[in-house]
């Protein structure tokens, strides 16, 4: 079996998902060739090498469906000869396109793929195509379908979390990503976009509030106290297949959940003789993927059972891992991670996450590999897991060992 190894990591700069936004005029399709022409440039890349661009991408209408990965190909400076498939593991999509990637080189299928992802959540809102899931009712009912924020909800009830700690958990989020940003941890890996004039709209990630305290999170409303509580009434749904929690503690709110942003991440993943053949030399070693399904109601505990099977799978153990990217889609999610590893806070993003940065949907996977392999490589450390929570009841996980 050939080895995976990752060449390069790069994204785009994060902008605000809103009308607003620094980023709103610019197309998925754009966004994708700019980070496609950054790997390109920054590896003097022969694009006719490249097997196949596999490109995560949540919401796919409008101008993110018709194989957006296709489009991105004949948008950027890639040969022609470059096929795309675009994919969906909802939030997860960016992490399973890397996976996928290094999958296929190992069973020997092309020397090099880039893979990744990304979400124009300003333009193409989420949930806009619908899903069989939410409105199918019969699908819906059997599952005890509810939103994810009542997930998360969910998860702080059934583990105990309470709002303080989850809103220190974002305090926290917001303090590392603006530190790392300070120091210029992020240079060596992030882009900014430009646009046809070569002038710059953003060159920083724009959803960072620095200034958040447990003042101005504790004024804030919890977001789906109402959607729980009164109309529809999604915890009485909760409630019929978890009684014993007799009532739903709902603690998250916009400030101690994921940003919603766009943004996109590509990661260059190719073979050995990849890298001898046209000069290049390898950061890490992609060492294990999994996936799974889990409880699609609570739906946002994956990262803890796929953190099982990839260690059970590489015959490792938790303290093997010197670095984790827990995605921070909701704070509880990653206060569940850590209770259950019973991991160190300071080894957990310890540059921030989507709370602070923001988590365009089908890019954050390839995002969280690209700055756990700059921080692994920052700190000389030598092995990092990255994990993503994702909806409908699934996760994602992938270990990488620095060369």
């Amino acid at each position: 079996m050939e080895d995976a190894y990752i060449y390069d990591a790069a994204r785009t700069v994060r902008g605000k998902g809103r009308p607003d936004g620094a980023l709103h005029e610019v197309t998925a399709a754009r966004l994708s060739a700019v980070i496609l022409n950054a790997i390109k440039d920054r590896n003097n890349l022969d694009t006719t090498a490249i097997e196949d661009l596999i490109w995560g991408n949540v919401t796919q209408v409008g101008e993110q469906g018709a194989c957006l990965a296709r489009t991105a190909v004949l948008a950027s400076d890639f040969a022609e000869s470059v096929p795309g498939v675009s994919i969906n593991r909802f939030c997860a999509s960016g992490l399973e396109a890397v996976n996928m990637a290094a999958n296929q080189i190992r069973g020997g299928a092309g020397m090099a793929y880039v893979a990744g992802g990304v979400e124009c959540m300003s333009r193409v809102p989420m949930g806009s195509d619908g899903g069989a899931i939410a409105v199918d009712p019969k699908i819906a009912i059997d599952n005890y379908f509810v939103p994810q924020g009542i997930s998360a909800d969910i998860i702080a009830t059934e583990y105990g979390f309470t709002r303080d700690a989850a809103d220190a958990l974002a305090v926290e989020s917001q303090k590392r990503a603006a530190a790392a940003w300070a120091a210029g941890r992020f240079q060596k890996s992030v882009v900014p976009v430009t646009d046809i004039n070569g002038l710059t709209i953003l060159d920083h990630d724009e959803y960072m509030r620095p200034g958040t305290d447990m003042q101005s999170l504790g004024s804030l409303k919890p977001s789906f106290k109402d959607w729980g509580e009164v109309m529809p009434g999604f915890d009485k749904i909760a409630l019929m297949k978890y009684p014993h929690l007799q009532k739903i503690n709902h603690i998250h709110h916009a400030g101690n959940s994921s940003g919603i942003v766009d943004g996109a991440a590509a990661i260059l993943i190719g073979n050995k003789a990849f890298g001898e053949k046209y000069g290049l030399k390898p950061r890490a070693r992609i060492k294990a993927t999994a996936k799974i399904g889990t409880d699609p109601t609570i739906m946002l505990t994956g990262p803890v059972p796929v953190t099982q099977k990839i260690l059970k799978d590489s015959g490792m153990s938790i303290s093997d891992i010197d670095l984790f990217e827990v995605n921070e889609a909701f704070a509880a999610v990653v206060m569940r991670f850590m209770q259950a590893f019973e991991v160190d806070p300071a080894v957990v993003n310890v540059n921030g996450g989507s709370i602070a940065m923001g988590h365009p949907l089908g890019a954050t996977g390839a995002m969280i590999i690209g700055t756990l392999l700059d921080e692994l490589e920052r700190t000389g450390k030598g092995t990092g897991l990255a994990t993503l929570c994702i909806g409908s009841g699934m996760g994602a996980a992938t270990i990488i060992e620095r060369v």
